[in-house]
């Protein structure tokens, strides 16, 4: 069964780093099944992320890869899976890292 694995950042990026490396340990983060991530992903792709770098924005996760999440972009990635009581777990986290003010890291299937 595949999974997305999401965790807080504790410093934010920095312009030219990138990140390429699977390391959900390092974030500590929570794993959620791609079955829900898989029927919702098109609603991502209006939410402003970068893949990898700072260096490369875009609209949407980078399914397979590894996307930063901005603070600026919390809301509306929390506005897509409120209701899906199976995320829930998610908002919490997504909600933390608002209230602290810090970028999500999401590292795809």
């Amino acid at each position: 069964m595949a999974h997305h694995e999401f965790g807080i950042m504790q410093t934010p990026p920095q312009n030219g780093q990138r990140y390429d490396e699977y390391e959900p340990d390092k974030y500590d983060c929570i794993s959620v099944n791609d079955d829900y991530i898989e029927n919702i992903v098109e609603k991502f792709n209006d939410i402003d992320f970068y893949w990898h770098t700072l260096d490369v924005s875009g609209k949407g996760i980078a399914y397979c890869g590894i996307t930063l999440i901005p603070p600026s972009s919390m809301q509306q990635f929390i506005a897509v899976i409120e209701n899906i009581p199976e995320l829930h777990q998610l908002k919490e986290l997504l909600a933390q890292a608002l209230n602290e003010n810090k970028w999500v890291i999401h590292f795809g299937i």
